[in-house]
């Protein structure tokens, strides 16, 4: 993958020990100044958090889009991250934005008692 400018943003690359990658993929990375941790064996929660990241992305995004191109790709998942980041309510933020000047509708309001008859 190209990383272009972004390069120096990245310091470790977290990832199994499938057969798929190879010592001239962790050398590509070493040449550009990234370590590569690889879980432990047999550990497939070791890795729980991206796999989880990765698993809302596919759910909530790329399953229901057709991707034309790489381009295209990269577009949908910039704007993902932007909403996923700030926009998303996170059950470990109490259901808060992480900007804190966007409120979440309170169980008191209107539109929540609304939204929440419709799924009832």
């Amino acid at each position: 993958m190209y990383l272009g400018d972004r390069v120096d943003d990245f310091r470790f690359l977290i990832r199994d020990r499938a057969g798929r990658f190879t010592t001239s993929f962790d050398a590509v990375l070493a040449d550009a100044g990234i370590e590569v941790v690889k879980i432990p064996p047999r550990c497939p929660r070791a890795n729980c958090y991206a796999e989880r990241f990765v698993g809302t992305i596919r759910r909530e995004t790329t399953d229901r889009l057709l991707i034309i191109n790489e381009h295209h790709l990269r577009s949908v998942l910039d704007q993902y991250v932007s909403h996923y980041n700030h926009r998303r309510l996170h059950r470990a933020r109490q259901l808060t934005h992480h900007d804190r000047t966007m409120r979440s509708p309170s169980p008191t309001s209107r539109r929540y008692a609304a939204d929440r008859s419709s799924v009832a």
